[in-house]
């Protein structure tokens, strides 16, 4: 009963017939049973699942390397950790003020509640990002990078000169060929910069023995789909047309963004396929990211994390990101896990990063089967006992995984 658009092609083949068995033949009152797990098992509470090749363009080779076994168990350190965040909630009245605040304007849609919302939701997610950053295990990557920047000049909604932070680690600071790394942090696509990002990321270009372009796409609301996703395609593009001067080997391009920059990073892959630029781009790595509409479907079939999150990226999606979302809600700009078939077949070649209990695994892991299905999807990777944010705080098993596996990638799929 979801959009079709996000459905594989035999979903979609089926859905109108599968429709018309469950709600006119199986159920005895469809709207008094359509919550029921008499009527749809996978509604049970407690139940923990996850839920033809254009002619020039060949199917992509996977290795096959990342085959970790998931186990349906959060990692005990990852536990530990939220038992202390609840804690900490329950000790602080402002914290717990602020928190109930937030839950409160998910439900609310006019202009003066969507100002407050998005300014608490800011005030809230800046300073947990500025304590990973501030993590003494990441200052070998401000160490061993050189901070330089650079603008992209955009007319796409309005004269706009986006920033991008390029961090180069010292050992490739002579070399002409080098490969690039273009970056959309995370966020919501609502929050954060490239400046919070800085300390993780810089980490990321040693790791990976990549430059990385960090780039500062603008935020929504106050830039709306499909301009922010814009902002980061013409980044792309610019280091592309630039490479030659910017010590860059053409070849050796990698777009990447997690979460709300996978999103992001998304969403430019729909513009690249839709533009036959594909070949601007080797690999494209989109993170634990926000795929399509799936927190508009019915929470009783989501796993926990999903149901937890599910009000407020309603909200996010809705009333912060769209232009207009009755208007947009079909398409791939704003909910890039509704691009057609034909699209998706002349995606880049992906790699999808994914944790066991994230808030977005069920988007992405029907994306992952579309590309499969398309030819463009080199692994999927989903690390265990992981969630959203727990891949990236240093000294965590999970960080560990994920860092990992960023070098396996680096050196199998974009060096070799």
């Amino acid at each position: 009963f979801s959009d079709p658009l996000a459905m594989t092609l035999e979903e979609r083949k089926s859905h109108l017939g599968m429709r018309k068995v469950w709600g006119d033949l199986i159920a005895a009152d469809y709207e008094q049973q359509k919550t029921s797990p008499h009527l749809f098992p996978g509604k049970a509470r407690k139940q923990w699942y996850q839920r033809r090749v254009r002619e020039d363009m060949s199917r992509v080779l996977s290795k096959n390397l990342f085959d970790f076994k998931l186990t349906g168990v959060m990692d005990d350190e990852v536990k530990a950790m939220e038992a202390q965040f609840e804690e900490m909630m329950k000790s602080s009245p402002e914290a717990k003020a602020m928190a109930d605040r937030i839950k409160e304007l998910e439900l609310k849609h006019d202009e003066d509640s969507n100002k407050e919302y998005i300014k608490l939701l800011r005030a809230a997610t800046e300073p947990f990002m500025k304590s990973i950053a501030g993590n003494e295990a990441l200052k070998y990557g401000r160490e061993q990078t050189t901070l330089t920047s650079l603008k992209v000049p955009t007319s796409h909604d309005g004269e706009f000169d986006v920033l991008v932070e390029v961090y180069t680690p010292k050992d490739l600071e002579n070399e002409t060929k080098r490969a690039a790394y273009v970056y959309a942090h995370g966020g919501g696509a609502v929050s954060l910069s490239v400046e919070d990002y800085r300390p993780l990321i810089q980490c990321f270009a040693v790791d990976m023995g990549v430059v990385v372009f960090n780039v500062d796409y603008r935020l929504a609301p106050e830039t709306k789909c499909p301009n922010n996703i814009k902002d980061f395609y013409e980044a792309i593009k610019f280091v592309s047309k630039n490479a030659e001067s910017l010590g860059i080997d053409p070849a050796k391009i990698v777009i990447s963004g997690e979460s709300g920059g996978g999103y992001i990073t998304l969403g430019a892959m729909v513009l690249l396929a839709e533009n036959n630029e594909t070949d601007l781009v080797k690999l494209a790595i989109p993170s634990i990211p926000m795929v399509d509409d799936y927190c508009f479907s019915d929470p009783l079939a989501m796993t926990v994390e999903e149901r937890k999150v599910h009000m407020s990226m309603r909200k996010i999606w809705g009333d912060l990101i769209a232009a207009d979302y009755e208007e947009q809600k079909t398409s791939p700009y704003l909910f890039p896990g509704k691009a057609s078939e034909e699209l998706l077949e002349k995606f880049p070649p992906t790699i999808i990063m994914e944790a066991e209990f994230d808030m977005f695994i069920t988007e992405a892991s029907r994306l992952a089967n579309r590309l499969r299905r398309a030819g463009r999807l080199l692994e999927f990777f989903v690390n265990p006992g992981a969630t959203h944010v727990s891949n990236f705080i240093p000294g965590l098993k999970g960080n560990k995984v994920w860092i990992d596996t960023l070098k396996t990638i680096a050196k199998e799929y974009i060096h070799s």
